[in-house]
């Protein structure tokens, strides 16, 4: 089934996925918030990306850094002089637009962009300005004085704060190589043209592991740190395998520090799009850190009594580009019994519903009790179970479908006899009887999958 942006679009906003920011004002172009279903989806992606990161490893470290760092760090880094993409402008009305975008390649070179683009106009039709660089850096001023010594930064990773907190963490933790240091946090850039609803945008956030490695180890380590990328988004994620595929970065496209870089694309509705990158990132950023800060960031080994600048393998995916992979790839039409719906086949583990329950009328108070009843126990152990006993049993469903909460529990008449419930599964619609003593443990079960 092909998925198209729209529909996404469209399900997000009715749906209470995802708002335009401060809509009601007219929007703010890259910006959005998360509404109920999405700050929830969200959350249990980051949940289940720590667990599997930090709570399951021995070796990696969480940590979180400030959003505003030293300026000095951004200079070590090459984000004040390199952070760059190429710019045009359109003459007449002034809007800006990524150059590589409109001539349809990726690169950087503004004689190749200029060369390509002699020719083209605008998407409002008119002439475009020459290529040239833009800072995708935000800045902003600490203190009461708006003045160059003021100036600082939002930051535009998450990375910085873990190069400079290598040593805080080694000393504090004992963290003797390889280890990692993980962190989820967000990150400003000043994107020229944000495009593809939350694909691309000027607030985002990032879940990034730095891994401190001896360089004699790093083809092996990035090739765990590749398949563990690729595992993470199968099995913890539920992502169908036929949407994902490997991107190996040419050299031409690479960071002139890396070494190697691979990123995992997602089958989005725009195309194959880069969704989680792997990085082998050698020993630049410590070296850089130790140069301008003038602070020794290498390490001894305790065997070889060899000093280094340790090498950095990175492991980094976007919450947003997952949240945006996770509803295309889970959305889905299909006619059942001849009545078409639409359904998000999301884990059910990772679902921001886990149970919804009704009593079948909700006019009857002695199925509303039994059902509020069962509601509560419920809740106090998956924590998020919506009531729903608005319209009949069948729109219940399919709005329910439709979020993607993977099981619906009904209470009727015969519920007041046995202490039997109707539990319907959401991807199958097949529904079967369950006492309700049984209810807890038969959705524990079918979560754990």
């Amino acid at each position: 089934m092909k998925v198209i942006m729209e529909d996404i679009i469209s399900l997000s906003k009715r749906r209470g996925f995802v708002f335009q920011t401060s809509e009601i004002y007219g929007g703010l172009a890259g910006f959005y918030d998360y509404g109920p279903l999405g700050v929830e989806l969200v959350n249990n992606l980051k949940s289940a990306w720590w667990d599997a990161m930090v709570k399951e490893k021995t070796n990696i470290y969480g940590i979180d850094g400030a959003i505003i760092q030293n300026p000095l760090l951004w200079k070590a880094s090459g984000h004040i002089d390199g952070f760059s993409d190429p710019m045009v402008e359109d003459v007449v009305t002034h809007k800006r637009y990524r150059a590589d975008h409109l001539a349809g390649i990726d690169s950087n070179d503004l004689v190749e962009l200029e060369r390509l683009l002699k020719n083209v106009k605008s998407p409002d039709g008119n002439k475009l300005s020459q290529p040239r660089y833009f800072n995708m850096m935000m800045q902003t001023w600490i203190g009461p004085v708006t003045d160059d010594a003021a100036k600082a930064y939002l930051r535009p990773e998450t990375a910085g704060a873990i190069y400079t907190n290598f040593l805080n963490v080694k000393e504090s933790m004992r963290a003797k190589l390889p280890f990692g240091i993980a962190q989820i946090g967000k990150a400003f850039r000043n994107e020229i043209s944000p495009r593809d609803f939350i694909f691309r945008v000027r607030e985002l956030e990032q879940m990034e592991m730095q891994y401190f490695i001896d360089p004699k180890i790093e083809e092996d380590v990035y090739e765990e740190w590749r398949q563990f990328a690729w595992n993470f988004l199968i099995d913890k994620v539920g992502i169908q395998k036929d949407n994902l595929s490997w991107h190996e970065h040419e050299e031409n496209e690479r960071a002139h520090y890396a070494k190697a870089a691979h990123d995992i694309y997602f089958n989005f509705p725009q195309g194959p799009k880069e969704l989680w990158g792997t990085h082998d990132r050698t020993d630049f950023d410590l070296s850089n850190h130790t140069r301008v800060s003038g602070k020794d960031l290498s390490y001894i080994d305790e065997v070889s009594k060899t000093k280094f600048i340790p090498y950095v393998i990175e492991s980094s995916v976007g919450v947003g580009r997952l949240l945006l992979a996770v509803l295309c790839d889970s959305y889905t039409k299909e006619t059942v019994n001849n009545d078409e719906r639409i359904v998000l086949k999301i884990k059910p583990s990772l679902a921001p519903y886990k149970v919804a329950v009704s009593p079948l009328l909700k006019n009857k108070p002695e199925l509303v009790e039994l059902a509020e009843k069962i509601f509560k126990d419920l809740k106090a152990r998956f924590g998020m179970v919506m009531w729903d006993d608005n319209g009949n049993i069948g729109k219940r469903y399919r709005r329910q479908d439709e979020i993607g909460t993977p099981f619906c529990v009904t209470i009727d008449f015969n519920s007041l006899e046995d202490d039997s419930v109707t539990i319907r599964d959401r991807d199958t619609t097949l529904q079967q009887r369950i006492n309700s003593s049984k209810l807890i443990s038969y959705i524990e079960e079918k979560l754990a999958i």
